[in-house]
């Protein structure tokens, strides 16, 4: 029974955010994306907290991917963040200051 709940809550949510992202305009990309490298920050730290309270094989085993693939969202999307910001600056005027 709660494998059914769960996988419908599951499911729900990926419905729900397909249809909140494809409704966002794209001038608030930037400032979403910033937010969710935040979120993948706590994600991150939640993780590291997770591995240090358990030393069963399998909970270390996920923890280190759980780890792993965090750093990856929060890098990539600050790279990602920090080159769309940098489509808005202003160009050099052919080195006259």
């Amino acid at each position: 029974m709660t494998a059914v709940y769960l996988t419908f809550i599951f499911v729900l949510a990926i419905f729900l955010g397909f249809e909140l992202i494809s409704k966002v305009p794209s001038t608030l990309h930037t400032p979403l994306m910033s937010g969710s490298n935040a979120i993948s920050g706590i994600t991150l730290i939640g993780a590291l907290a997770a591995m240090q309270t358990s030393h069963h094989g399998i909970t270390v085993l996920l923890g280190t991917l759980a780890v792993i693939l965090a750093t990856i969202n929060v890098v990539g999307g600050y790279l990602v963040t920090d080159r769309m910001l940098a489509m808005f600056k202003k160009k050099d005027q052919g080195g006259v200051q």
